[in-house]
């Protein structure tokens, strides 16, 4: 298959007016490439990737009671989610605790993983909305915890999220396929 041109992933990260976190990506594949793709399997795929690109740092557990991103082998959870959740287009995994979430928002946030065909093709998406990062530390943070936040915590979201997907579309394309990001506006907020 030729490609022609740059794969675009669309991106965005803001700040809600409620200090929560809204972060999405996504890329739209060419349909030929895609179809295999489901939610589950993009999500499937998506722990593997977080176990290898963290050298096993980070180590999803999946067990009854929902998916747990533990520090090494220990049972220190980073993030914790509920059992996935099916929906038409999306697994949903709704946020629980850990050890990155503030105390009190603990039932608030949800990581959803897309897969919904368009005209144009199979747009695969990573969307985090509602998340109340511990780095944060209120619904009022100061312009230092924003930074702080800003230079760690999202910035290795969005890198991690981006390079997932560019690796996904080289899986299905070939090692020669190039990718791109792209800013994009879906919901206003405080760009973090």
């Amino acid at each position: 298959m030729s490609l022609s041109r740059d794969q675009e992933i669309a991106c965005q990260q803001v700040l809600m007016d409620d200090s929560s976190v809204f972060s999405i990506q996504w890329s739209v594949f060419p349909a030929t490439l895609a179809a295999p793709l489901t939610p589950g399997i993009l999500l499937d795929r998506y722990l593997a990737y977080i176990r290898r690109c963290t050298a096993t740092v980070i180590r999803p557990h999946c067990s009854a009671p929902g998916i747990q991103f533990r520090l090494f082998a220990s049972r220190w959870s980073l993030i914790s989610f509920l059992p996935p959740v099916a929906e038409r287009h999306a697994v949903v995994l709704r946020i629980c605790g850990g050890m990155l979430v503030q105390p009190g928002q603990c039932e608030r946030g949800e990581l959803r993983f897309g897969v919904t065909e368009l005209p144009d093709g199979i747009r695969v998406s990573l969307e985090l909305s509602e998340y109340c990062p511990l780095l944060l530390g209120s619904p009022a943070p100061s312009s230092f915890r924003r930074l702080l936040y800003r230079l760690s915590q999202a910035a290795i979201h969005r890198l991690v999220t981006v390079r997932f997907l560019a690796l996904l579309y080289r899986d299905l394309a070939g090692p020669g396929a190039r990718v791109r990001v792209v800013g994009v506006k879906v919901r206003d907020g405080q760009p973090i």
